[in-house]
C-alpha cells in the first residue's frame, strides 16, 4: 500500500463543550488561546464543565487533517502515541475505521485530552493535557512507512517536547532521504515566539509545504501585508499556502500568488478550520488536482468545519462528488 500522506502528531481525544465568556473566567483562562495543562489542573477543568454537555471526537491538529485527507478518498498514516484507556482504545478505533493505518501499541497511562470552549463568536478556546502523546519519540517513526507516501506532515505543536520534536525531525529526515516531500503546518502563533529559529531553519531547508495562517506568517517574516509574508516565506519553501479566514487564503506556488476565496457560510465553531484546509489542499496535490483547485478543496473543507461544532466533517466523499464542487 503506499500513502498520500504518513502523518506525525498528537494523539488527543476532542472535548467540545459550547459555553459562555463567563466559563472562561471562571476557569481563569484567556480567550483564544491554546494552553498546556498538567493532568490535575485539566481534571479540575473537566469537573468545573460537568453540567455542559460534551462532544467527543479523536484529535490533534495532525490527526484531524490526516481524517480529513482520509474522507476525501485519500490514503494516509499516522504516527502518534495514545494510553492503555477507553479513550485510547476510541480513538484508534476512529482512526482504523477510516482506512488509516495506525500502527501504534497503547502505553501505560492518560490519552491526552483537550477540552475546546467554544464561545457564542464562535472562538475556540484550548486547554490541552498531551498525557502519553508527549512520550512519541524517534523510534515511533518507521522509515519503511514513510518511504510508501508522496508527503510526511508534521504538526508544529511537536516542538514543544524534547522527545516529539525528535520525533518529528527524524520523520523530516527520512523523508528527505527518501524523495519523499515534507509539509509543515505552524500549528499555533505561540509557537513562533518559542521556535521561530528553528522553524526559520526547517523552512529554508527541508519543508516543501509550509502551512501557516496570517498571524503565524506576520510573526515569521515580520511583514504586515499577507502576499508580502507568503512571498518572502516562498523564497525558501518551495511551496506555501496561508490561511487568511474569512477572507480566504493564498497559495504560492512556481513563483506565482494564488488567491483562493472562502466560502460563505455562518461560523459556529472554528476549531480544526486550519487542519481542514490543509486536508483539502494536501489530498488535491497528492491526487492530481491543480494548486488552484487544491485551494478551492481546502476551501470548502474549512467552510463545512466552521459550521458545526467539531473539527469533523460531515460526511466522506466521492470522487465525483469532489469534481463536482470544484465545478
Amino acid at each position: 500500500m503506499t500513502y498520500d500522506v504518513y502523518g506525525v502528531g498528537n494523539a488527543i481525544m476532542d472535548l467540545q463543550v459550547q459555553c459562555d465568556d463567563a466559563v472562561l473566567d471562571k476557569i481563569g483562562v484567556e480567550k483564544g488561546i491554546m494552553t498546556l495543562t498538567e493532568e490535575a489542573q485539566q481534571q479540575h477543568v473537566l469537573t468545573s464543565l460537568s453540567d455542559h454537555p460534551v462532544n467527543q471526537c479523536s484529535g490533534g491538529s495532525a490527526a484531524n487533517t490526516i481524517v480529513g485527507l482520509a474522507d476525501f478518498g485519500g490514503k494516509a498514516a499516522y504516527a502518534c502515541k495514545v494510553g492503555n484507556d477507553a479513550f485510547g482504545s476510541q480513538y484508534l478505533s476512529e482512526m482504523r475505521k477510516l482506512g488509516i493505518a495506525v500502527e501504534v501499541m497503547p502505553s501505560a497511562g492518560q490519552t491526552g485530552t483537550c477540552v475546546v470552549l467554544i464561545t457564542p463568536d464562535a472562538q475556540r478556546t484550548m486547554l490541552t493535557h498531551l498525557g502519553v502523546s508527549s512520550t512519541l519519540g524517534p523510534d515511533d517513526i518507521d522509515a519503511r512507512e514513510i518511504a510508501k507516501a508522496k508527503y510526511v506532515y508534521i504538526e508544529g505543536y511537536l516542538f514543544t517536547g524534547e522527545s516529539t520534536k525528535a520525533a518529528a525531525l527524524k520523520a523530516i529526515k527520512l523523508a528527505k532521504e527518501q524523495g519523499v516531500k515534507v509539509a509543515l503546518t505552524v500549528s499555533d502563533p505561540f509557537l513562533i515566539d518559542l521556535f521561530r529559529d528553528q522553524f526559520i531553519e526547517l523552512i529554508e531547508g527541508p519543508v516543501d509545504l509550509l502551512f501557516c495562517n496570517e498571524q503565524e506568517a506576520r510573526a515569521l517574516t515580520g511583514f504586515d501585508n499577507p502576499v508580502d509574508c507568503a512571498q518572502a516565506i516562498h523564497k525558501h519553501a518551495e511551496n506555501v499556502a496561508l490561511t487568511l479566514g474569512s477572507n480566504g487564503s493564498i497559495l504560492m506556488h512556481e513563483g506565482q500568488v494564488i488567491a483562493v476565496e472562502s466560502m460563505p457560510v455562518k461560523a459556529v465553531d472554528t476549531t480544526g478550520a486550519g487542519d481542514m484546509y490543509a486536508a483539502g489542499v494536501l489530498y488535491g496535490i497528492t491526487n492530481g488536482l491543480s494548486w488552484q483547485q487544491a485551494g478551492h478543496l481546502g476551501s470548502h473543507a474549512a467552510a463545512q468545519i466552521v459550521s458545526r461544532l467539531g473539527a469533523r466533517l460531515p460526511k466522506s466523499y466521492t470522487k465525483e462528488e469532489i469534481r463536482a464542487l470544484l465545478g
